[in-house]
């Protein structure tokens, strides 16, 4: 049965005592913690108990938006959204993953029974939370996002599996910038499986893919110490 609870900083759902694996799920840009909560339901999970800790970006202001304020993991300047990234934001969202990692071990989940899970925007800073630091999590899921590029975000090869998910129709984070950031991965190094995928469809997430995530997971848990 799921529990969930939700704390100033993040919505937490466990799907069952003294969870073994937790997954740290970053929202897209305007959301919130809540807009995933929904997904644990539809999930196929293993008997193996996994905490979600879904956790709520800062409220400021993004410039892309008219300068709106709202949540976001960082700033957007342009709408070609790899253009000019917001490099310190990056950075300061990437220390509050770590920071939500670091509490997780002190629950005793190590490093390596935790996944670390994006959309969009989330996906951006799972990913570099991983592949500039180099690493060692349970896995990184990346749905309908890019790696931004700057010579001041140096990616590192990681042993961490890796699952890009992306629309082929997608119209905010473009096919063709979600897969050249995959090939930017693959390209650095022998680490750990790398696996993408496509549907058709647009900046969303479809039941085939909720599916495929639940099998990943399952195979996840079957494989981390």
């Amino acid at each position: 049965m799921l529990q969930s609870r939700e704390t100033p900083e993040a919505v937490v759902v466990e799907t069952g005592p003294d969870p073994v694996l937790a997954v740290i799920w970053l929202h897209g840009l305007g959301a919130d913690g809540h807009d995933f909560e929904g997904v644990v339901a539809e999930m196929d999970l293993p008997v193996t108990p996994i905490r979600f800790v879904f956790p709520h970006a800062p409220v400021i202001r993004v410039r892309v938006n008219g300068g709106v304020p709202m949540r976001a993991w960082y700033d957007i300047a342009h709408p070609e959204i790899a253009r000019d990234p917001d490099v310190e934001g990056m950075r300061r969202s990437v220390a509050e993953v770590e920071r939500l990692v670091g509490r997780e071990i002190s629950r005793g989940i190590s490093r390596e029974r935790i996944v670390l899970a994006g959309f969009s925007q989330g996906g951006v800073i799972a990913l570099l939370a991983t592949f500039s630091t180099g690493l060692r999590y349970a896995g990184v899921l990346a749905l309908s996002t890019y790696l931004p590029s700057s010579p001041q975000l140096g990616l590192v090869d990681s042993p961490t599996p890796l699952l890009m998910i992306h629309g082929t129709e997608d119209p905010v984070v473009p096919y063709r910038v979600g897969k050249s950031s995959f090939e930017r991965i693959v390209g650095l190094g022998g680490g750990g499986e790398r696996r993408w995928i496509d549907y058709r469809m647009g900046h969303s997430v479809c039941l085939p893919e909720v599916a495929e995530i639940s099998s990943w997971l399952k195979a996840l848990t079957d494989e981390v110490p």
